[in-house]
């Protein structure tokens, strides 16, 4: 697309992570270093849709890099996923004369940006933005380190109690379709075991064996990190199985749930963030199209939208073994 761009839109959509208000801080304050218009719209698709758009000016974004959450404020569209409704999201950008886009979020984030590109032509850049980190084209997603800390955080005070009362903990962090939280987490915290979706052949009888180990060698505590999206069940379901073939084993759940989500985030988040909201624009600058930003080996790179939700990002097998090892 040759057209110059003046005018420059940016969302989050998705689940919300820590450091996206600091991408929307460095994409505005970007823009307006090169004199751009840069537009903020509220709720993600859906404000696109129905109009919800207003400028935003360098001091819009103050005071807020250190914020969790999104400013903008993120939600889901059903509506965007159908032609209608992006006729509509289109009709509004055109409304405002906006040129390009800047999306800030996960693989639904990229695939909705993808084919709303292409369909309007329309110069699409994506931030990836989820503390799952499993998005292609980048060694970090915005807030994966911020999810990562807090887990460590609550399985440090977990720790506390499983040893003051000799239990084992099965310990429940996010990601549904990948274990970049719970590997991480799991030696961060140095856990017994880890349950993740990417290793599941034989996951539940290590796990029953390591416990059993344990045990015998009069081992006081345990702890055992499973993402909620391990195939075999979530931390309830893995304890009630695993509690089924060691009767004399005192097991306890904790879920973390949502906190992994909130909070401010990391000095590592508020950089990456930064650095990727000013690496969109310059992107958008330098006629980038239907691309995604990202950080490999430390350097700002772009990868076509396709190839980062086209293949699953794997976790990193020396990690594996690593979480294996340090566990004996």
């Amino acid at each position: 697309m040759s057209k110059e761009i003046k005018r420059i839109a940016v969302l989050t959509s998705g689940g919300d992570a820590p450091g996206m208000n600091a991408a929307i801080r460095a994409v505005v304050r970007a823009g307006s270093y090169h004199d751009l218009h840069v537009y903020g719209i509220s709720r993600g698709y859906e404000g696109m849709i129905n109009g919800d758009i207003q400028r935003l000016e360098p001091r819009n974004v103050g005071n807020i890099i250190h914020r969790g959450g999104t400013f903008l404020k993120t939600a889901r569209s059903t509506a965007f996923r159908t032609p209608e409704g992006r006729k509509s999201a289109h009709d509004s950008l055109v409304a405002h004369d906006i040129d390009a886009m800047v999306v800030i979020g996960g693989n639904g984030t990229y695939t909705g940006g993808k084919i709303f590109g292409e369909e309007y032509d329309i110069p699409i850049i994506g931030v990836p933005g989820t503390i799952d980190n499993d998005i292609c084209g980048t060694d970090w997603t915005i807030g994966y380190d911020s999810a990562v800390n807090t887990a460590m955080e609550c399985v440090d005070r977990i720790r506390d109690t499983a040893e003051s009362h000799s239990r084992t903990f099965f310990v429940e962090v996010m990601g549904r379709h990948s274990g970049f939280i719970a590997l991480s987490t799991a030696v961060a915290t140095g856990a017994g075991r880890v349950l993740i979706p990417e290793s599941t052949e034989g996951s539940l009888e290590k796990t029953i064996d390591f416990l059993k180990k344990s045990m015998k060698r009069k081992k006081q505590f345990s702890l055992i990190i499973v993402a909620e999206g391990n195939p075999v069940g979530g931390a309830a379901e893995i304890a009630e199985l695993v509690s089924t073939e060691i009767p004399a084993m005192e097991a306890r759940v904790a879920v973390i749930g949502h906190l992994q989500r909130g909070g401010s985030p990391t000095r590592i988040d508020r950089i990456i963030a930064s650095r990727m909201g000013y690496g969109a624009v310059e992107g958008l600058l330098k006629g980038q199209h239907n691309v995604a930003v990202g950080l490999v080996n430390d350097q700002l790179t772009y990868t076509p939208l396709t190839e980062a939700i086209g293949d699953a990002k794997p976790v990193s097998k020396e990690m594996m073994s690593l979480a294996e090892i340090l566990a004996l």
